[in-house]
């Protein structure tokens, strides 16, 4: 509730005000009042779906109505990975906002992709979503890069095969809820698990680029985040004829019959941009 008079710009009294005016107009109780929190009824739970998606409607309506050489306006609200956010969605979003300075955007980054209902209008993460009822757009094509700098490898070798890998450091990366020991890679047309041991691990994926390029040991790291490096010459691609299970980027927003501008207009930007901005990966 104060985040909400915050955002509205009015007092929090002001809102409870309208939230019981509202429940005396309806007739039911939207939310369940505790000391400790506030809880959506199932009421509210439908008011709230199906209120959000008639003001969208209405939003659309009136963008496909309104003049397409008019500038866009309103906002967005967008979701992306850390390392990935940071380093190639926040640079596009600034170019985006300076080619519309009236649009409004919102970007927020976290370990999870986070749910449409959460406010959301488009979450770029790694895979197409659960919910098959959602749209999924390929933004850029990214696999899982097997890899080490050239000073571990002249000091412990490279491994021939997925089997020698047991007897390598690597760099465990703790990400998400994934099983943090086992690598997943695909060996002839099949999907081998395999489980890795190291002395250092991190949460991080930037942390742990770090640390393969000082020579700690072996990395599974996405193309779109080593490619530079590989380029480079400070990492080897190891076991190239192998491949790992697909790791693309999706933008991913709800069905709508007629998307509005705004949002078309940025997941234009973001399929052009995107990939003049990470090199061709062989996937």
């Amino acid at each position: 509730m104060t985040a909400t008079a915050r955002d509205l710009g009015l007092s929090l009294a002001a809102v409870s005000k309208r939230l019981a005016q509202l429940e005396r107009r309806l007739g039911v109780t939207l939310m369940q009042r505790s000391t400790r929190k506030l809880s959506l009824t199932a009421e509210g739970e439908l008011y709230l779906e199906r209120g959000a998606s008639i003001l969208a409607e209405l939003a659309e309506l009136e963008g496909a109505l309104s003049d397409p050489r008019q500038s866009l306006r309103g906002s967005l609200r967008v979701s992306a990975t850390f390392g990935f956010g940071r380093r190639h969605i926040a640079p596009l979003l600034s170019s985006f906002a300076q080619r519309h300075p009236e649009l409004e955007l919102q970007l927020e980054l976290g370990n999870y992709p986070p749910s449409l209902d959460d406010g959301f209008d488009l979450v770029i993460r790694v895979g197409p979503p659960p919910d098959a009822r959602l749209v999924a757009r390929r933004l850029l094509a990214n696999r899982r890069v097997l890899c080490a700098a050239p000073a571990y490898l002249e000091a412990h070798g490279a491994p021939a095969d997925l089997d020698a890998l047991a007897a390598h450091r690597c760099i465990v990366l703790r990400e998400n809820s994934s099983d943090h020991g086992i690598w997943r890679f695909i060996d002839q047309d099949r999907e081998r698990a395999v489980r890795i041991k190291g002395t250092l691990s991190t949460n991080d994926g930037e942390v742990a680029v770090g640390l393969a390029l000082d020579g700690h040991g072996l990395l599974l790291r996405s193309w779109w985040d080593v490619q530079a490096h590989l380029a480079q010459g400070r990492l080897v691609e190891l076991l190239p004829g192998i491949t790992t299970p697909s790791a693309d980027f999706y933008a991913v927003y709800r069905p709508r019959r007629h998307p509005s501008r705004r949002l078309e207009a940025l997941l234009g930007w973001l399929s052009d941009a995107l990939p003049a901005r990470v090199p061709t990966s062989r996937a």
